[in-house]
């Protein structure tokens, strides 16, 4: 039986279905409610053949900090990995009922965690359900623990010490996933208590500029996106609500093929609410 090995972070629902028999593979659902939504709102009792459920906001995500989707780490991801059966050998898929929402969360995870064997389904279960391909009911995964092993990279994530130094450094590029009223301070943050605006000196690229429908842009056209920000800059740190779709800027980055990419794990939720901290409007 075949073995899967990624050489780009997003996969197609057809090259998907193409390989659902390959021995490494683990299909991993990592849905998330959207910002005013709900579980009730979404279908998540239907998934990919196969899939094991990837719990971003319960499980990898810290439960003891303030601030919501803080990274969990390195051994409790390693313990949590291991109890859906992953391996360092597995060839990991993971998708989202939205599109491409909060997949790429997942997938900076297991990147974070030095597990590079890992691709997005380009436009999720929507693509999936489309192309009708076959799903089953969601049960809980029960089959034998993985023997993963996390290899914590530090480089791919920032915190608001490595910001602030950033915000006077010229080679850096801070970039902004929000939609560009709350990055100019004229729309409320959804989160009460917040302060509106942006970090200095960055720049806004809200993530549904790099989403058309459920699927990512081509990578010609994502490059086009980030080609006129980036300029000369030789890293990008990546910011957002709460660390979700920062994450969906620094997959279309690493499509693109841009290295030294972070994301700012606190975002807005952090920053906006630590008054020592300079904001823009």
């Amino acid at each position: 039986m075949n073995k899967l090995n990624f050489t780009n972070s997003l996969i197609s629902a057809s090259c998907l279905f193409e390989n659902i028999n390959a021995s490494n593979l683990v299909i991993l659902d990592a849905t998330i409610p959207k910002v005013g939504q709900t579980n009730s709102d979404l279908n998540l009792d239907l998934g990919i053949k196969n899939a094991r459920f990837f719990d971003i906001k319960n499980v990898f995500s810290d439960k003891n900090s303030i601030f919501p989707n803080t990274i969990v780490d390195p051994k409790t991801f390693e313990k949590e990995v291991q109890r859906l059966g992953i391996n360092n050998d597995s060839a990991i898929v993971v998708y989202d009922h939205h599109g491409v929402y909060s997949s790429p969360r997942a997938w900076w995870l297991f990147k974070t965690m030095g597990h590079q064997n890992v691709a997005v389904l380009n436009g999720g279960f929507p693509e999936w359900i489309k192309a009708n391909y076959p799903t089953e009911k969601t049960t809980k995964y029960k089959g034998n623990l993985g023997v993963f092993k996390a290899n914590y990279q530090s480089s791919t994530i920032s915190d608001y010490h490595r910001v602030l130094e950033a915000i006077s450094n010229k080679s850096v590029l801070i970039l902004d996933a929000r939609s560009s009223d709350r990055f100019k301070g004229v729309k409320s943050e959804p989160r009460e208590g917040l302060r509106s605006g942006h970090i200095p000196n960055s720049k806004n690229l809200p993530y549904t500029e790099l989403v058309d429908g459920a699927e990512m842009l081509i990578e010609s056209e994502i490059f086009k996106k980030f080609d006129g920000l980036v300029g000369n800059t030789s890293e990008i740190i990546f910011s957002c609500g709460s660390g979700i779709t920062a994450c969906i800027l620094a997959l279309g980055a690493d499509v693109a093929g841009y290295k030294n990419l972070s994301v700012y794990d606190g975002s807005w939720t952090e920053w906006g609410s630590l008054h020592e901290l300079p904001i823009e409007v």
